[in-house]
């Protein structure tokens, strides 16, 4: 075939469509008109307006294919040449402004292939645009070259009419095999590529869902590239068969194809210098700069892609940002920090409230002649400075991981912990419960961040930012049951110290009591020696948690209800039966939700029922509606759990808060957990004050005040003391009232 063709030149901006997939009856404007304002029209030049346009050095090889709409100043176009069906709108002499970027309205030195052109448009040295629908007020300058193929399908993996199957675009997301490859497209959420994903032995389930993609975002050749109005785009190379929502800024591009780049008044996305960006979705609000290179993938809301980041085969969820830094068959939930240099990661799903420090590589090592496998992390997600971590390995929820090298597959099933390599006995070593017990800054601010940060002005999913809910409560469940097993396969005792508070079901261990360090099994693929540390402190410290996570749901949902007699809550709490807790949760996509709600969502699109991506959306709207109850009623059984125990003499018969007050008493309990965690936060701060090394590099403590600050001094220490204090007094009022 040979690289360039000859056409017949009468036929330059025709025929964009080949005839056999335009549908019976239509011409190749069809899903031109389609995409047009509604009720606009246009009408031809006047003599007059014609010889003004000759004039002023303008080509058009048909001046009756030329429309234009009234008023129209033809003296602002010059220099530029026109080809096939152009259609212009209103144009006066104006000026449009951008940052500090001012030009007049009108089109100077360009090629104008079969566009249609919207109000009062800056159109200036821009070499050749072909097929596009440029909106209102829209600013194009120096662009090389912008152009529409009449297969164009703007980053949706589908096919159009008379496409073959190998030309689909997919996502190879956890995998690097493509055995859980999804189909983008414009309105993807983390949630449906992690139910595409996930779910791959229900194989009727993944043809629904690429059936229902195909059906909603391919068909038809025709569709024209859009810039929505009140876009800017400035000195960008190529642009190709790519869709630009409203009030998008974009300069200095190197290649944008196949992509949406979706944009609004409300959350404008921007595009910068050296960016290329290939087969792909760009989420609203969202942003790429300085050499970003993405490549088959899906940005969430307000999304940041920055310093040479690379983004490949990924799904990267909203409220991210990624910098200098590589990206590879992932899917990625809400509220991802990775903006350090060099750090890697590779066929993985972390599922949201992540940060990974510098130098860290999970997964990128090969251990086997295949392709690597997978990592699966919960929330919080945490790889210290160059940890390096091997695939196959699975991590709760919370785990923060110590710089080092960690040479095996890892199963941390334990949340809250702080994971290390210890090289010199040669032993892996996991705290349990570490961030209660010695971290409580870094784990309240953590959700405290990701509620604050949430830039989202539309939130089209429900995203838990709380650490303590349905999903980590079920992991500290089951780490307590493996604890337990452990400790009696070690021949040690249950039994709670002395001076440990068995009524509030946790308490505090005496800090100089021994704890040993626990000899583990399965946590590694290794016959190395692996332990917990403080075992028996965090076996308490867990419980604590539950009987913190359960206090303060009751008493959230409960305030939530001001109409709700205590009779009334405890009846809706005991709806569903007694010892009847849902303990199986699904993250989906930052969202928790009972599992047999997603079961159920599988079920229906199975059957066809729910059979487009907007009811599968709206079915996670009645989910995240039903969540306040669903928790709540989670929390109540958690309760009964913990007062089950035989350590708390309690036998569950009947669930202990039937009675107002005893909730009213464990209310109190509740203040008291609240002053804690308040305590701990300025606690766990201070620590960075009260290190000599800290204060090596001044003169004096005044000095370090200065510069540094103070532990009390902390906004975020300062926050939590207040809003400690307003809880108290909440709490208070909500025990008056029952």
């Amino acid at each position: 075939m040979a690289f360039v063709r000859e056409h017949q030149a009468q036929r330059y901006g025709y025929g964009f469509v080949p005839p056999d997939y335009l549908p019976s009856g239509k011409d190749e404007y069809w899903f031109r008109n389609a995409q047009a304002p509604h009720g606009r029209t246009w009408r031809n030049i006047t003599d007059g307006e014609r010889e003004i346009l000759v004039g002023n050095n303008n080509y058009c090889a048909d001046w009756n294919a030329f429309l234009v709409r009234s008023p129209f100043d033809p003296s602002l176009i010059r220099n530029s040449a026109f080809y096939g069906l152009v259609r212009i709108g209103e144009l006066r002499n104006v000026l449009l402004q951008h940052h500090d970027f001012c030009v007049p309205a009108g089109i100077r030195n360009s090629t104008i292939i079969s566009c249609d052109i919207g109000d009062d448009v800056s159109i200036q040295d821009c070499s050749y645009i072909s097929h596009y629908s440029i909106g209102d007020f829209c600013v194009l300058s120096r662009v090389d070259e912008m152009q529409t193929t009449s297969h164009a399908k703007f980053g949706n993996g589908v096919i159009k009419d008379g496409e073959e199957e190998g030309v689909r675009v997919w996502i190879d997301v956890m995998n690097e095999a493509g055995g859980r490859s999804v189909l983008p497209f414009r309105d993807m959420l983390p949630a449906d590529a992690f139910i595409w994903a996930s779910y791959r032995d229900d194989t009727a389930l993944v043809e629904a869902l690429k059936n229902i993609t195909q059906k909603e975002y391919g068909g038809h050749r025709g569709a024209y590239s859009v810039i929505g109005s009140h876009s800017a785009i400035k000195s960008c190379r190529i642009i190709k068969d790519v869709f630009i929502g409203e009030w998008a800024y974009i300069k200095g591009a190197n290649k944008l194809k196949n992509i949406s780049v979706l944009s609004s008044k409300d959350e404008p996305s921007q595009i910068g210098e050296g960016v290329e960006m290939v087969n792909g979705i760009m989420g609203y609000g969202s942003s790429a700069f300085y050499g970003v290179k993405a490549v088959r993938f899906v940005m969430g809301r307000c999304s940041s892609l920055k310093y040479g980041a690379r983004l490949i085969h990924s799904v990267l969820g909203d409220n991210s940002t990624v910098s200098c830094c590589e990206i590879l068959n992932n899917l990625v939930f809400p509220a991802h920090e990775q903006h350090h240099n060099n750090s890697f990661l590779i066929a993985s799903l972390i599922q949201g409230m992540s940060n990974m420090a510098a130098g860290a590589t999970i997964g990128s090592n090969h251990n086997s002649r295949a392709n690597d496998g997978e990592i699966r992390a919960g929330r919080g997600f945490w790889p210290g400075l160059s940890t390096t971590l091997k695939h196959s390995s699975r991590f709760a929820s919370f785990v923060i991981i110590a710089k080092g090298d960690y040479p095996h597959e890892l199963n941390i099933t334990l949340p809250f912990s702080l994971l290390s390599n210890n090289a010199h006995l040669n032993r892996l070593e996991v705290m349990p419960a570490y961030f209660w017990l010695h971290n409580l800054y870094a784990l309240e601010r953590n959700s405290w961040k990701t509620q604050n940060r949430d830039k989202r002005k539309i939130k089209k999913q429900r995203i838990e930012t709380d650490y303590l809910a349905p999903d980590t409560v079920e992991e500290i469940i089951a780490a307590l049951s493996q604890m337990e097993g452990w400790m009696k396969a070690a021949g040690g005792s249950l039994r709670l110290p002395e001076d440990c508070s068995g009524d509030s079901g946790g308490g505090k261990y005496n800090p100089r009591e021994e704890d040993e360090a626990l000899p583990v099994t399965g946590l590694e693929r290794h016959d190395r020696s692996a332990v917990l540390l403080k075992p028996r402190h965090a076996w308490a410290a867990y419980r604590e948690m539950l009987l913190y996570y359960a206090l303060k749901t009751l008493a959230a949902y409960f305030e939530e209800r001001p109409e709700l007699s205590y009779a009334a809550f405890t009846a809706e709490m005991e709806a569903e039966g007694s010892n009847a807790r849902v303990s199986e949760w699904v993250n989906l996509g930052g969202q928790i939700t009972p599992a047999f709600r997603v079961d159920e969502l599988r079920s229906r699109i199975r059957q066809g029922d729910v059979d487009s991506w907007d009811a599968i959306h709206a079915f996670y709207d009645q989910m995240a509606a039903s969540y306040p109850l669903d928790k709540a009623r989670h929390a109540w059984e958690v309760y009964r759990y913990l007062k089950a125990k035989p350590a708390l003499g309690g036998d569950g018969a009947d669930h202990p808060l039937k009675d107002s007050s005893l909730f009213k008493k464990e209310l109190e309990t509740l203040i008291m957990l609240r002053r804690f965690i308040a305590e701990q936060v300025y606690f766990s701060r201070a620590k960075d004050y009260s290190d000599p090394f800290r204060a090596i590099t001044y003169r004096n403590r005044y000095e370090m005040e200065q510069v540094a600050g103070t532990a009390s001094g902390n906004s975020f220490v300062k926050l939590v003391r207040e809003q400690a204090n307003l809880d108290e007094e909440r709490l208070e009022k909500l025990s008056r009232r029952l």
